[in-house]
């Protein structure tokens, strides 16, 4: 297609595979962000695996030591990683408990470089399962070390990522959402030159058909209230605004070097397409399995195996309905937004997600209303005007607009909250 081939090599590739280097035997493994949701189901999955798998070292923000503890007993790994400093006695006496008198305990690495550290530890591969931007530095860690990349925290690509592209080589980023595990393993099935359009599924969350004004009055408890899936607080949120919708759209552009005009977002309830990728000769592949987010990280940890019931797949014997809609912008502006700040590139994408997050906050807080966390993080992305770019942008420049939008979002969040209280 035109402009094809003049554009740099994608990020991903599903016909290239990135070989670190590692001796023969089970693939091992480190796991970021142990304990949340990607973390606990990888897990599962290598304990399922032991002759293809072998966890290493895990990482954690702190907050959950016991499972921590077990985790590390179950897998005997050499490393573990906590963010908080101060959960280390806590960490150090349920690791004792778990392993019994006179077994040796693994290294306990502590503070905010402790997954950074982690990630560039010798192993194959480096599931980043780290919810939000402080996921970038791991990520960067764990490119220069030379380690394959499962990626599963899509903030640090869309924060840095022009700094992700200069360091990844080819085949060595593994997509693990959903959506693009989906679209990697669909454009496998022909040239980059025959792909015509990505198209990006999404659930429509818990307020899929309602109006922008129905969506004022909604609560914390509402937009918490996923139909298909369970995930953290901040990502269900983001589901509800489409917000994560818009995030994997900027993703995808990184990802798979497609321009943002033919990534488009279909809105599909049953999340059973986990998304498409349209070619030039008019085929459409999707990718599909009842929502589960194992065999997206069974691709992610495996490739180019595949990992045998990595997940449950269909009954074809019993009957059932797959819907597709298009998406309600008006309600929903965070995918539009997403796009204009993913051709302003630079620093934006940071900006965009950094006050996103902060509006989240409020909004679980009680401080800010729905519709809020859109409108405020428009303002801040329109203040930030043009964004610091180019091959110059540095971590320390991406630090400093997330710095500046998350102040920026909070004198904002404040001031709605003062004058509700006002009007009140």
């Amino acid at each position: 297609m035109e402009g094809m081939s003049e554009s740099p090599a994608p990020l991903a590739d599903p016909h290239l595979v990135f070989d670190p280097g590692t001796a023969d035997g089970p693939r091992e493994i480190v796991v970021l962000g142990s304990t949340g949701s990607i973390g606990t189901q990888a897990i599962d999955l290598v304990l399922r695996n032991p002759d293809r798998f072998r966890v290493t070292g895990l990482s954690a923000a702190g907050g959950r030591v016991g499972l921590l503890a077990e985790q590390a007993r179950r897998l005997r790994v050499g490393t573990v990683a906590v963010a908080r400093e101060d959960v280390v006695p806590a960490l150090r006496e349920a690791l004792r408990e778990e392993y019994g008198a006179g077994e040796p305990l693994p290294e306990v690495l502590a503070g905010p470089d402790a997954a950074t550290q982690l990630a560039a530890s010798p192993c194959h591969t480096v599931l980043n399962g780290i919810t939000g931007s402080i996921g970038l530095a791991p990520t960067l860690a764990a490119l220069e070390a030379g380690r394959t990349l499962a990626l599963a925290n899509k903030e640090s690509l869309i924060v840095g990522g022009p700094l992700v592209k200069a360091l990844a080589k080819p085949g060595q980023i593994i997509p693990v959402d959903s959506e693009h595990a989906a679209l990697f393993q669909a454009l496998a099935a022909g040239t980059r030159a025959d792909v015509r359009k990505l198209v990006v599924t999404a659930s429509g969350g818990p307020f899929r058909g309602r109006t922008k004004a129905e969506l004022a009055d909604v609560t914390p408890k509402d937009a918490l209230a996923h139909p298909t899936w369970a995930m953290g607080p901040v990502i269900t949120v983001n589901s509800a605004t489409l917000v994560n919708k818009g995030l994997e759209v900027i993703e995808a552009h990184l990802l798979y070097d497609i321009p943002f005009d033919r990534i488009e977002v279909v809105v599909h309830p049953q999340s059973y397409v986990h998304s498409m990728v349209e070619f030039t000769d008019g085929s459409t592949l999707a990718q599909a399995t009842p929502p589960d987010m194992r065999g997206p990280i069974a691709i992610g940890l495996g490739w180019p195996e595949r990992v045998p019931d990595a997940a449950p797949a269909f009954d074809w014997t019993k009957a059932s309905t797959w819907e597709f809609f298009p998406l309600d912008t008006e309600a929903f502006p965070s995918v539009g937004l997403a796009r204009h700040v993913g051709e302003l590139a630079g620093t934006a994408p940071a900006v965009f997600n950094a006050a996103n997050e902060e509006c989240v906050d409020a909004f679980l807080a009680g401080t800010l209303p729905f519709n809020g966390i859109m409108e405020t993080v428009t303002r801040v992305v329109a203040e930030h005007g043009t964004p610091r770019t180019g091959t110059s942008l540095t971590v320390a420049d991406v630090l400093e607009a997330e710095t500046w939008a998350r102040a920026r979002a909070r004198e904002l969040t404040a001031s709605t909250q003062t004058t509700a209280e006002a009007r009140a």
